[in-house]
């Protein structure tokens, strides 16, 4: 059975623990402070077999190296890290290219992964799809998705699209408890989503309980996030009004989708 733990990191980031048990190996996802893990990893009698990760942004790989010497030093094994080759990230020993290579079979897991490619926040952005489980980084936030630093909005809406389309059952474990400012934002673009108003009061009361709104669900986010609703005349309409746009004539979802980011970075 693969269990899923979540390491808090920083204001807000998630580093994901992933093990099969009853194995004593895991892996980690975007261990971007090794504190932490190392932290986990001794309380928890635990063996890091290997990093996944999903983008080179130091917040999600900052703490590689430092796992990286802390497992030569306890064991004299080479930690095997996973990466897109498509950005030079530091350490990463098993460079993941999604067009080449879309399956992975990791030790002590016992279940083949996808690598999909998801450019949009970066320019080679992947994720991670295990069972029922996407590794998702800074691509799909619960109501939200992540800003275009590199990438451009069709690719975005491109990797937000391959993701919809998952199975309704999947959990999405991103990387950031963002959750309440993007709902937030969500129902002032959808304000009468009755799901997303029914999401917001929950997702109050668990952060007022200081639970993790993370994971969330395809299912969950088809309901209530607007980056995956471009196609909804509710947002369309929203976005013409929000950009005093009279012309009668349908926008397309690349328009709409570049117009909801665009309003997303100021709100």
């Amino acid at each position: 059975m693969l269990t899923i733990t979540a390491i808090k990191a920083f204001n807000d980031n998630y580093i994901w623990v992933l093990q099969q048990t009853p194995h004593s190996q895991v892996y980690v996802v975007d261990p971007g402070d090794a504190k932490v893990v190392i932290a986990y990893l001794v309380s928890h009698q635990l063996a890091l077999a290997g990093i996944l990760l999903t983008h080179h942004h130091q917040d999600h790989t900052g703490g590689v190296g430092e796992l990286k010497r802390y497992v030569e030093q306890t064991s004299s094994q080479t930690l095997q890290v996973y990466g897109p080759q498509k950005e030079n990230i530091a350490h990463v020993n098993v460079p993941l290219n999604p067009e080449m290579r879309t399956e992975l079979t990791l030790p002590f897991l016992n279940a083949q992964i996808q690598v999909l490619n998801v450019p949009g926040h970066t320019a080679g952005h992947i994720a991670y799809f295990i069972e029922d489980a996407l590794f998702c980084g800074d691509t799909l936030f619960s109501a939200g998705c992540g800003r275009l630093f590199e990438g451009t909005a069709e690719q975005m809406l491109s990797s937000l699209t391959l993701l919809a389309k998952l199975p309704a059952n999947t959990r999405v474990f991103c990387a950031h408890e963002y959750t309440l400012s993007n709902l937030k934002f969500a129902l002032t673009v959808e304000p009468n989503n009755l799901n997303l108003q029914a999401y917001m009061q929950k997702a109050t009361e668990m952060r007022a309980q200081n639970s993790a709104t993370i994971p969330s669900s395809i299912a969950l986010e088809r309901a209530i996030n607007p980056f995956l609703r471009v196609g909804e005349q509710s947002i369309i309409d929203s976005i013409k009004q929000h950009f005093d746009d009279p012309d009668p004539i349908k926008l397309d979802e690349l328009t709409c989708f570049t117009r909801l980011r665009q309003w997303k970075d100021i709100f």
